[in-house]
């Protein structure tokens, strides 16, 4: 229990931060007094609840998105270096959202079709790696990506066509942020990201048993054809809850599941709830960085994190007997 009283006084030490950084310097106590005193500070309680608080909440459900998302994915396929756009959930939406920036499509729409088309770009990929029942571990990673290729390549035509202003647009939400995000993006998302983390739970037992090779699961009890669609469903579910969020941001749920089993152990059950808090973490500090680095430029969310990731994946890449304890082998 210690390390899960660590990791939550970290999350709530990044979660806290996020309320002090922005363009108005506020200090502790105007903080405080806007959060448990709205009336006495108009200023401070609308700068406080209307723009950092769920500003640093969507990065909280972000990160933990992601970082679920790529560790079931990574549990289910036994390769540590999966991440969440494997199915190529982030390539899809973001070819939506350039199609449908370029297309002229008002504003409040274009998140929903990014979600809409990350789902169905998921749905096309198992549809392809479908194998019997279940899935086939080959075909899946083909698939996905093949049409990330595919989509990469309508984005490019697409920013061919826009002019600065949207392109810039676009290229923003491709690299990254949480701005502009506020209470009723994350009151759209929450249902969603219950359902992922209700289908991530149901999926748990089965993954501890996987550890050991997909026959010795077999042999044990455990329907693999289900858990696989599970874990698809879920982490689907919530790497498109991020990246309708936030755009696409990687990295989180590559290196975060390492972080998360090396504090825990390989135990899914206490790994997975691990993933979420550092998760829950990690992307709300890099957001605080990311608005405190260069002030007033914001620097994008996703190229901050490449910063931590790059080095993380060539680690992992380099070290391929470290990583093998992960997963009890």
């Amino acid at each position: 229990m210690f390390i899960y009283a660590v990791l939550a006084a970290a999350m709530l030490a990044a979660l806290a931060l996020g309320l002090f950084v922005g363009g108005t310097a506020l200090s502790p106590a105007d903080v405080a007094n806007a959060l448990l005193h709205p009336n006495a500070q108009p200023d401070a309680a609308t700068i406080v609840w209307a723009l950092r608080l769920p500003r640093v909440a969507i990065a909280a459900c972000v990160g933990a998105s992601l970082a679920v998302s790529g560790f079931l994915l990574q549990g289910l396929l036994r390769n540590p270096l999966v991440d969440p756009f494997l199915t190529g959930v982030s390539a899809g939406s973001g070819a939506a959202v350039a199609v449908a920036v370029a297309a002229g499509v008002a504003a409040p729409f274009v998140p929903p079709l990014g979600f809409a088309a990350g789902i169905a770009t998921a749905l096309l990929v198992a549809f392809l790696a479908r194998r019997g029942g279940g899935i086939d571990v080959e075909r899946l990673i083909l698939a996905g990506v093949s049409l990330s290729a595919l989509f990469s390549a309508i984005v490019t035509l697409a920013l061919m066509r826009l002019g600065r202003g949207d392109g810039d647009a676009v290229l923003a939400w491709l690299a990254g942020s949480l701005a502009g995000r506020g209470w009723s993006d994350l009151a759209v998302a929450l249902p969603y990201l219950a359902i992922g983390l209700a289908l991530a739970a149901a999926a748990v037992p089965a993954l501890n048993a996987m550890r050991l090779g997909t026959e010795t699961a077999r042999a044990v009890g455990v329907d693999i054809a289900r858990t696989q669609w599970l874990v698809l469903g879920s982490s689907t579910l919530l790497a498109v809850v991020a990246v309708t969020l936030s755009g696409i941001v990687g990295f989180v749920g590559l290196i975060v599941p390492h972080m998360a089993r090396r504090a825990t152990g390989t135990d899914a059950r206490r790994a997975l709830v691990a993933s979420a808090m550092l998760g829950a973490t990690l992307v709300p500090l890099a957001d605080a960085l990311a608005r405190s680095l260069m002030p007033p430029i914001e620097i994008p969310l996703g190229v901050l994190l490449a910063f931590v990731g790059v080095p993380t994946f060539l680690y992992l890449y380099l070290r391929p007997r470290g990583t093998a304890k992960l997963w009890g082998t």
